[in-house]
């Protein structure tokens, strides 16, 4: 996987293909943002607005490591990433996407429902979307360490170093560093790649980086759980893209700040 840092052009959403993924990290000398960073700002006043889709109103994590080198090199790091979401589910992350509370899809706490890792079969060096859901609904089918979706269920799915995600055209690493997606609009999921590279790193630790990228995707798929159709703003995308890469610390974790219309900012 490239090491090198990509520029970021802005994307400009379509409502056949919303915008749903983490950018690339952006930034020049000390971290201050380059002249690609500054065009990729949002031009319009970002204002969401909703689209009378489903939203997860408690949601429940669970978390699959795809490869033998989350039981190997990396199972201290897949450890960690589950007490993040033991951590986040109930914190004030959660608590400030109550203002986006719709009377059928009233958000509160979540948890962690449990977690797997697959060593069968073992993620290509390329993964490509449709061969992520194949592998999704096929553990679903067929393990019954899995469990069956719900509507609150949201399945985030972790790659290992070496490996590249494409979807939708374009690759992490080179366009975007996750995503979350839907399947048929009954399977919530989130496709994490490992930050291998300066882009999807921002200056963060492996780790760090990991849990900023995943608060990124976990409160988009609360409150947008079919891209496009829940919270949304047609000229910036979802609740995190607004704000992504600009951190914060929940108690001993970093998490994204995610855009609220009633402070009229990141928080």
């Amino acid at each position: 996987m490239s090491g090198q840092m990509h520029p970021a052009k802005r994307i400009q959403p379509d409502r056949s293909d919303p915008v749903r993924i983490v950018p690339l990290h952006v930034a020049g000398e000390a971290g201050k943002p380059t002249a690609d960073a500054l065009a990729a700002a949002p031009a319009v006043a970002p204002q969401l607005t909703y689209r009378n889709g489903p939203l997860i109103s408690s949601v429940e994590v669970f978390t699959i490591f795809w490869g033998r080198a989350w039981q190997t090199t990396q199972s201290g790091l897949a450890t960690q990433i589950n007490q993040f979401f033991d951590f986040v589910l109930t914190s004030a992350l959660i608590d400030q996407l109550g203002e986006y509370n719709v009377p059928a899809y009233p958000i509160g706490h979540g948890k962690r429902t449990g977690t797997i890792t697959i060593t069968q079969p073992q993620p290509l060096r390329t993964v490509h979307d449709s061969a992520l859901k194949h592998m999704l609904q096929n553990e679903i089918a067929t393990n019954q360490q899995v469990p069956h979706p719900t509507p609150n269920t949201l399945y985030f799915v972790y790659t290992p170093p070496g490996v590249r995600i494409v979807q939708g055209g374009a690759a992490s690493c080179t366009a975007f560093c996750g995503y979350h997606n839907d399947i048929s609009g009954t399977i919530f999921y989130a496709a994490m790649p490992y930050p291998g590279c300066s882009g999807c790193l921002g200056n963060l630790t492996v780790l760090d980086a990991l849990t900023s990228t995943s608060s990124h995707e976990l409160c988009e798929a609360i409150t947008d759980a079919i891209p496009g159709q829940g919270w949304y703003d047609d000229n910036n995308g979802e609740i995190g893209d607004i704000c992504a890469w600009q951190t914060k610390k929940l108690g001993t974790w970093t998490v994204q700040l995610e855009w609220s219309n009633k402070a009229n900012a990141c928080v």
